[in-house]
């Protein structure tokens, strides 16, 4: 599947969603597409993954990394680097932006809200996955959502399915995900913009499953 992008894209969902992950392969496909691309880690309360295990891979392909110079440290400081507003002042630069989970984690992007909705070119991906234990229909999902929507001052404008047991993952698993992620759309009225698999059940899910996005799962750095 080869995705259409809006000049920014804000990625946010519950803790444990994967959403740093789609954030690091979509900058990845973003590359393919054009050349000034710059991937931003709004996450500041400081979570598992980071984008910046990604550094190295992303460097050599060119991909600008913007990120909390605390980053993979023991150091847990809600410092954003000046460099964010780059992100949204130079509007011939694309970007993936990985929002921090959840509401506590989305309020930093309510200092980048106003830039982002006067240009209006932006994606706002709600990224769910029902194999997490606090979002595990889409009541409880739907409640997280809203909780976003109120802390980072924009409103979500299409939902990426990423319901996923990490590498243990099978197509059966993602497949019996499809009905909670129907649902989820029902009740907000957004489009289910993507179901992101692992690269390696691309091909056996290709012909069941539309607007499938094929990831590549990062690699923490111990």
């Amino acid at each position: 599947m080869k995705y259409s992008y809006k000049r920014i894209t804000l990625l946010a969902g519950h803790y444990g969603s994967g959403k740093t992950n789609i954030a690091v392969n979509m900058a990845f496909d973003l590359k393919k597409q054009y050349n000034s691309v710059t991937i931003a880690d709004l996450d500041i309360v400081n979570p598992y993954f980071r984008t910046k295990d990604s550094q190295t891979e992303l460097e050599a392909e060119g991909i600008k990394l913007i990120c909390s110079e605390y980053a993979n440290t023991n150091v847990d400081i809600p410092a954003l680097p000046q460099d964010m507003y780059s992100v949204i002042d130079d509007q011939s630069r694309y970007a993936v932006i990985d929002i921090g989970g959840d509401d506590r984690g989305a309020y930093a992007l309510g200092r980048y809200s106003d830039g982002i909705l006067k240009e209006d070119n932006y994606d706002m991906l709600f990224v769910i996955n029902c194999y997490r234990p606090l979002t595990r229909d889409a009541m409880t999902t739907l409640e997280v959502m809203h909780e976003i929507e109120m802390a980072g001052k924009i409103k979500f404008t299409g939902i990426v399915n990423n319901s996923n047991l990490g590498e243990e993952t099978t197509a059966d698993d993602v497949l019996s995900s499809l009905d909670y992620a129907s649902k989820v759309s029902k009740e907000t009225g957004l489009p289910i913009k993507a179901t992101c698999v692992k690269q390696e059940l691309i091909d056996e899910l290709s012909e069941k499953i539309p607007d499938l996005f094929a990831l590549k799962l990062q690699k923490k750095i111990i």
